[in-house]
């Protein structure tokens, strides 16, 4: 028994499902083509999540995580990201440590093929792993990664280090995919670096004078929203 997706499947509501379609763009030749859906909006799930979290193991994460319904992927991960947390304070089952939980991550990338899957748990997961460790797996995700995803894994998963006021791997992993081609990826790194001007404002100004002219406009957008008008209409003047 799964109590995950048992009380998953049990908050299904179809008539939500066509608008996650339309949402997360699984049309033909969309991002998300091919994803199905439960109809289970993200707080719904975070409930379920919050409930059934400390029943799972591994083998139940393995089932969700495998799931052809985009919701229980997310489960799976949200799920993960609460182990994680509390098995540091070994408040998990036997085996279940932090490294593990890195590992098992890792070896799923595959299905973390959306953007909210890798928002809500690449920065709880490899963000908070790498604090005190080298960072050299983000730069290789965003340089050789076998998909969108995993690159936008590589530059999200810096939000952790920016809450703890470290910028220099989001300035240099948002130069590796500068000139990436989708527009997912210029959304991410246009408000990672946005976050980033929140801790340093000078420091991101610094980062774009000599870069604003070639950047995505998107990726320009996104890292000046927080500027005063005057200043934004300067960047994007240029």
């Amino acid at each position: 028994m799964n109590p995950l997706q048992i009380q998953m499947l049990a908050q299904a509501d179809p008539s939500q499902v066509e608008g996650l379609a339309r949402f997360f763009k699984t049309g033909p030749g969309q991002y998300g083509e091919g994803d199905r859906f439960l109809g289970i909006k993200v707080p719904v799930t975070r409930a379920v999540v919050k409930e059934c979290w400390k029943d799972v193991g591994f083998p139940e994460l393995e089932e969700c995580i495998a799931s052809d319904y985009h919701e229980l992927r997310l489960a799976a991960l949200l799920a993960l990201v609460e182990i994680f947390k509390h098995a540091k304070r070994c408040l998990v089952r036997p085996g279940m440590t932090r490294e593990a939980c890195i590992d098992f991550y890792l070896a799923h990338t595959d299905r973390i093929n959306n953007w909210d899957l890798v928002d809500l748990s690449c920065y709880p997961l490899l963000g908070e792993w790498l604090l005190d460790k080298d960072r050299t797996l983000l730069y290789d995700l965003a340089r050789n990664g076998n998909n969108l995803w995993e690159q936008r894994i590589g530059i999200v998963s810096t939000m952790t280090f920016i809450r703890h006021g470290q910028l220099a791997d989001t300035f240099a992993i948002a130069d590796i995919l500068l000139h990436h081609p989708h527009d997912l990826i210029h959304k991410a790194v246009g408000w990672l670096l946005r976050e980033a001007g929140k801790r340093d404002k000078t420091a991101l100004e610094a980062y774009l004078q000599p870069r604003c002219r070639t950047m995505p406009r998107t990726m320009l957008r996104y890292a000046i929203e927080k500027f005063p008008e005057a200043e934004r209409q300067r960047y994007l003047a240029r």
